[in-house]
């Protein structure tokens, strides 16, 4: 089949170019807009207690006071405030009233600190459009407005709250994906520079994954559209490092090939369609692992995992289809001319340090098994202190922005908990008014729950059926304490709500504890999904029952190495309260699923040497020759291009691209370099159970036995090598 894709794409290489840019142009003018969406309730089923409370909230409280922008006033000296400066908080708050700007439906004055230093402005607004771009522009408005009015006055002001927070996450997010692009763009021009010395070859794969991108995101728009997904700001700069990073991996792979063939001596366009044939199904291999494993984050329960799993998959499936088609066709038109002006395409390197390496793993392979093994476990052990943090919002950009300042300010002058109080629904069940005389001693059952700071009945709903009682607790919504405190809260509202009623209890803090239970019921269902299907991809390309089981398994030593090395860089070194708490499910999908590639490659090169007559060990020891350059120049290419993911300054993003990169580079050079290639050697003819995958091949008739034959005997062997001298040549 590649053979034959190969063939028709190089036959036609100008219709395949303009099929791209015709699909790249209809799909870029037509795509409608990608949504998004940074409130977290959104993230959740409605199955969920805290969902259920915002939907009692909206019915029995339909004009219920709930605050998306708060301005938070001091004195510019720092001082108490006096008489004059609360005049000019009621003035603003007036005339802010009175500007009808759009989503604001109320502005009411808020309590002052305890310590008479600080005092509020609350602002409302449709809470049906709460975390959507259009009240980033309302917020956006309002902070502009309120400067305006306190100039003249002594007053300092500062816009915090949901809205102010959507707004500095998306001018966060716009910088981010700027500075990642950027340094993605640079490392894989410069490493590619380096590789290949050839302008051509540097700028190429840029350019070609650039028309990619465009097509990958109007399909990722059209699909969050029909299906009625959830978008994050986030997800576009994770989808940028996957586009470049993938896609240049899978232009590594088939550039070493066809350098590979034109060195062999085939003829320009006949290198390339040997190099489709035999790449072909490695690439196919590879892309199908990944895009398995992120289709499985829509077994997920949170709409923010749901809307990456597909958006991934169809990135990586463009992807996929470029790499087997458009850059064929450019390089084939291009020709030998792509490795410019550097002649070192021509001849065979020696590879002197693979082969070093892969000599030892020939002569010891029990102890390069045990000390990598061993490594991978150390490392692991970081694990047992995983933390998560919930605050998605604080996550998303620096804490110097105005809203993450106005959240730490907050916390100190008032209880920590005041900034998103928890609510707690009393509601008749039998639809009779509930009974008043029962409320004082409900939120005193309430206000004695550890961890609460106060509780009362703040009010009821016109027929009486349902009471809002408001539980401040002692801490900031989003930490550990407070998700522990909300839980018995909890208890104590379910177990003491007098008969015939019913209590739920919602709020930021529920809304943080629903999440944790939806991310570990991802835990017990994606991560095992996940893995058998990679499992399965594996026992299709290897043949094999026994090589997907220890393959899987290293995979997932590489897992937990990464995360405990995260977890005690951030929790431990820097002192972060936890990491965020969907960077375990990320990880994992993307350090098993693209850390199997290199596993792929390394495995089916060593198959391929194997069914040459040589041992298992020696096996080993040429695949290590041969496949390591292109393993450690592709993982390094993506480990870095991950890494980028640093620069967009939150923390985020900064933990996800240390934890990914990092597992990346343990995936490259430690399993695929020695953990695997030194298992197989030990389980020898074993690891192929119930074929022969790598027992000598006879050449079929007509062919000899080292012509560049696709198929079952040779279909992925040498995928990934780059070119090797005399000893380990063939044609």
């Amino acid at each position: 089949m590649f053979r034959r894709i190969g063939t028709g794409v190089v036959r036609h290489p100008v219709w395949t170019i303009v099929a791209w840019l015709i699909a790249a142009v209809a799909i870029v003018a037509t795509a409608p807009g990608l949504p998004s969406n940074s409130d977290e309730s959104s993230f959740l089923p409605k199955s969920y207690e805290s969902i259920k409370a915002a939907d009692l909230q909206v019915k029995a409280f339909p004009s219920a006071f709930t605050p998306s922008a708060i301005a938070l006033y001091q004195r510019t000296d720092g001082g108490k405030l006096t008489a004059a400066d609360k005049q000019d908080v009621a003035r603003i708050t007036t005339e802010l009233g009175k500007k009808d700007i759009d989503q604001v439906q109320k502005v009411v004055p808020g309590q002052p600190s305890k310590d008479g230093r600080y005092t509020m402005t609350l602002v409302q607004m449709d809470s049906k459009k709460a975390g959507q771009p259009v009240q980033a522009d309302a917020a956006k408005v309002l902070r502009d407005d309120v400067k305006q009015l306190a100039k003249g006055t002594d007053l300092e002001v500062k816009l915090g709250g949901s809205a102010a927070q959507a707004l500095d996450q998306q001018d966060s997010s716009k910088r981010g994906e700027a500075l990642i692009g950027i340094g993605t763009f640079l490392i894989i021009l410069v490493t590619l520079l380096i590789i290949f010395r050839a302008p051509i070859l540097a700028v190429l794969p840029l350019v070609l994954i650039g028309v990619v991108a465009s097509i990958a995101n109007g399909l990722i728009a059209y699909a969050t559209k029909l299906f009625g997904l959830q978008a994050n700001s986030s997800v576009s700069s994770i989808l940028i490092v996957v586009l470049f990073g993938v896609g240049t991996d899978y232009f590594l792979f088939l550039m070493f090939r066809y350098r590979e063939r034109l060195r062999a001596g085939d003829e320009p366009k006949q290198a390339m369609v040997n190099a489709v044939a035999r790449v072909g199904e490695a690439i196919a291999s590879a892309a199908g692992a990944v895009i398995i494993a992120f289709l499985a984050l829509v077994l997920s329960t949170l709409g923010f995992l749901k809307q990456m799993g597909p958006a991934l998959a169809i990135s990586v499936t463009v992807t996929l289809i470029a790499g087997l088609t458009l850059i064929p066709a450019v390089v084939s038109l291009i020709g030998p001319k792509v490795f410019w002006p550097s002649k070192s395409w021509q001849r065979e390197p020696e590879n002197a340090r693979f082969a070093a390496l892969g000599r030892g793993v020939q002569r010891r392979p029990a102890l390069t098994a045990a000390l990598s093994g061993l490594v991978l476990i150390a490392l692991s052990l970081g694990t047992l202190g995983y933390k998560a943090t919930f605050d998605l919002a604080s996550g998303s950009m620096p804490k110097t922005k105005e809203s993450m300042v106005v959240q730490d300010e907050m916390q100190k002058a008032y209880s920590a908990g005041a900034a998103a109080p928890t609510d707690v629904y009393l509601s008749s069940t039998d639809g009779k008014p509930l009974d008043k005389t029962a409320f004082t001693s409900y939120a005193e059952k309430l206000g004695a729950v550890d961890g609460v700071a106060s509780a009362r009945m703040s009010q009821v709903n016109q027929g009486g059926t349902t009471a809002d009682f408001t539980v401040t607790l002692k801490y900031e919504a989003s930490t550990e304490k407070a998700i522990d405190t909300v839980g018995r809260v909890r208890d104590v509202a379910h177990s003491t709500a007098p008969d015939g009623t019913e209590a739920l209890v919602g709020g930021m803090s529920s809304i943080y504890k629903d999440i944790n239970a939806a991310v570990n019921h991802d835990y017990r269902t994606v991560f095992p999904v996940a893995a058998l299907l990679i499992m399965l991809i594996l026992g299709l390309l290897l043949r094999s029952v026994v090589a997907p089981w220890y393959l899987i398994a290293s995979v997932g030593l590489g897992f937990g190495a990464t995360l405990g090395a995260t977890v005690w860089i951030f929790q431990d070194a820097q002192g972060h309260p936890g990491l965020m708490f969907m960077l375990p499910v990320i990880m994992y999908l993307f350090v098993v699923a693209i850390g199997t590639d290199y596993n792929i490659l390394m495995i089916a090169r060593l198959r391929e040497e194997a069914r040459e007559g040589r041992d298992p060990r020696e096996a080993a020891s040429m695949a290590l020759r041969h496949a390591g350059p292109t393993v450690a120049a592709a993982g390094f290419i993506l480990a870095a291009t991950f890494a980028t993911m640093m620069l967009a300054g939150n923390a985020l993003l900064t933990e996800m691209g240390f934890a990914v990169s990092f597992g990346i580079a343990v995936a490259a050079f430690v399993m695929a370099m020695f953990f695997t290639p030194s298992l197989t050697a030990l389980i020898g003819h074993a690891a192929w159970w119930p074929g022969n995958a790598d027992r000598t091949q006879e050449p079929k008739p007509g062919t000899s036995a080292g012509s560049d034959v696709s198929g079952p005997a040779s279909g992925t062997g040498d995928q990934d090598s780059v070119s090797h001298g005399p000893a380990g040549r063939r044609n």
